[in-house]
């Protein structure tokens, strides 16, 4: 994952697009899923902040993101995740579609999930605790449909149909709830990275509808 903040370069359509969605969703899984590798954190302290064209919807959030990046060490930015998602007990936050549709860990959204992936070909790597609906895996998911090499499977109508089933009915909502939190610093500015680039995959996703 040390590669993907270098390469966000704000692409347009014609240059890279699709590689560049990919690898954003790659961040975002990286990063939901653990603390920041120093090697990805260094990738992101030099990572470009200007779009190619001034005013670029994403350009606000991504620079916020990487001035946090500058500014936080990468211990604070540990510490600050394991005091948001870790910990002893109950965490402060539950980064799980299930929490936030169902109310609880492990119900209905979850099943539905499973049966999803299921028809993909996919399922949970061994060792891997957390289950399917935590946000980093389903970005995961999103990057594989993105940038698969089955074409049966990964392609836009895949990508469309996962998305709006199983990221859009939540994602807002964790990042508003992240970005509420009193502890939250490095992470406020990635949920609100997040929540613009969702934004940007919905609209797409609604044109291809039409």
């Amino acid at each position: 994952m040390a590669d993907a903040a270098a390469a966000l370069q704000f692409s347009t359509p014609d240059d890279r697009e699709e590689i560049a969605r990919a690898e954003v969703y790659g961040l975002l899984s990286s990063l939901y899923h653990a603390p920041p590798a120093q090697a990805l954190y260094e990738q992101l302290r030099v990572a470009v902040t200007e779009a190619p064209s001034a005013g670029a919807f994403l350009e606000t959030s991504w620079s916020e993101f990487v001035g946090a990046s500058r500014r936080l060490s990468v211990d604070a930015v540990g510490d600050e995740y394991v005091a948001l998602f870790g910990g002893v007990g109950k965490p402060e936050i539950f980064p799980y579609g299930s929490w936030f549709i169902a109310g609880s860990l492990n119900e209905k959204p979850l099943v539905d999930l499973r049966d999803t992936l299921a028809a993909l070909g996919l399922e949970r790597p061994t060792g891997v605790l957390e289950t399917e609906d935590h946000i980093a895996s389903l970005c995961d998911v999103m990057r594989y449909l993105i940038a698969g090499d089955d074409v049966g499977v990964s392609n836009l109508g895949a990508q469309q149909r996962f998305f709006n089933a199983h990221l859009r009915p939540w994602v807002e909502r964790l990042c508003d709830t992240i970005a509420a939190h009193p502890r939250a610093d490095f992470y406020r500015a990635l949920a609100g990275f997040t929540r613009d680039f969702f934004a940007v995959e919905a609209q797409g996703f609604d044109l291809f509808d039409a």
